[in-house]
């Protein structure tokens, strides 16, 4: 098979970690599949993918090779593969719009953003470079909170004809009006934002599903998260949070026996704690009814390094986009969405999804699929 050529927004700690993937599993086998759910979709196997354009708005990124930009202040991800051979693609300048929250300006050099000075791409530039570059699918990793610039790439990937992976909770995939518009377009979009491999949304979800499988009540929840990357520090501004609450509160509440009311569930991100780097922690409680009405409460402490752990999903989810563009399938990618992101179109259980994912992936008529489809909150609304 030939390269997937990708498209990149946002060369953050998020693309470091698929960069250096790419490199790392370029030299291994088939038989040395750790941290990787599928080695191959589509023909495709993990190093097949190609970054050829890339866009960013930091001075520190603009203008370097992409391998080069990836390890550039202020992104702080482990690094598990330095040896990034440089890919011929520098990196673009980007549109800004509300891609950097304002308190952000004023923070330490080695924590904020430094805005190129280059001259901001009209849609037509971004466009353009696309097209140029050959890419197919385009992925986005712009900051939580992002908006008005998250649907300015989707428009770019509309009209340059590329696939669409939504890794941010803008609600793309899972507005009705986008999704019919990259259907009508003959072009597969995989979203809205992502869910890393064993992260709090997945391990939340989990349980919820566990407890309605054993019969015991859920009364209330809260998920709590700190870290020290730019993704935290952005969310800060809890303005840019509603999106990314709303995307977190109803990925569990999709899989729980009963809703639970507002104020007996909290999901969010909590503070930024500098010295964590690209360092998360979750610190997930439980409360519910068992047999008898008798009380029972879980509480556990998840500590992942935050980039690495949603690197291999990306990479099957830009595989899913690529393997639906071969196959001509169009419009919302149903089970890669539901498996590999938070908010998709319509949620499933992760069991489900699964089956649903794999199903896509080897073409196969034996697979159960599920009867039953839950719109999200953004398909009702």
């Amino acid at each position: 098979m030939s390269k997937i050529k990708v498209a990149i927004v946002g060369i953050g700690n998020c693309a470091s970690s698929l960069l250096q993937g790419i490199t790392y599993y370029s030299t291994k086998t088939p038989n040395e599949t750790i941290g990787l759910m599928n080695w191959d979709i589509g023909g495709y196997a993990p190093g097949d993918l190609q970054v050829v354009a890339a866009f960013d708005i930091d001075a520190r990124k603009v203008g370097k090779d992409v391998a080069e930009a990836i390890f550039a202040k202020p992104n702080c991800t482990q690094v598990f593969c330095k040896d990034v051979p440089l890919t011929g693609t520098q990196v673009s300048m980007g549109n800004l719009l509300d891609g950097m929250s304002e308190h952000m300006k004023d923070h330490p050099e080695n924590r904020s953003f430094v805005k190129s000075t280059a001259k901001e791409p009209t849609q037509a530039d971004v466009v353009r470079i696309l097209k140029d570059s050959g890419a197919t699918v385009l992925i986005n990793y712009l900051p939580v909170g992002s908006e008005q610039a998250t649907r300015f790439y989707a428009e770019c990937a509309l009209e340059a004809g590329l696939g669409f992976v939504n890794c941010m909770p803008v609600f793309i995939a899972s507005d009705p009006t986008w999704a019919k518009r990259f259907e009508d377009k003959g072009l597969p979009i995989v979203g809205d934002d992502i869910k890393a491999q064993l992260g709090a949304t997945i391990t939340h979800r989990t349980l919820t599903n566990l407890f309605k499988k054993r019969g015991v009540k859920l009364e209330r929840t809260y998920q709590l998260n700190t870290g020290g990357n730019t993704d935290f520090l952005n969310m800060l501004n809890h303005k840019r949070l509603a999106s990314k609450k709303k995307s977190k509160t109803e990925s569990v509440q999709s899989v729980a026996a009963e809703r639970l009311d507002p104020e007996n569930i909290h999901i969010g991100p909590s503070d930024y704690v500098p010295w964590q780097n690209d360092n998360k922690v979750c610190f997930l409680r439980m409360e519910g009814k068992l047999f008898g009405d008798v009380a029972m409460n879980i509480e556990m402490r998840l500590s992942v390094e935050d980039s690495p752990n949603s690197g291999g999903v990306a990479m099957d989810a830009i595989r899913c986009c690529q393997t639906a563009l071969d196959r001509k399938v169009s419009g919302i990618l149903k089970g890669p969405s539901a498996f590999f992101m938070k908010h998709p179109p319509y949620q499933f259980t992760d069991d489900e999804a699964y089956q649903m994912t794999e199903s896509f992936i080897h073409q196969s008529v034996t697979a159960k699929q599920p009867t039953a489809e839950i719109p999200s909150a953004a398909t009702i609304s």
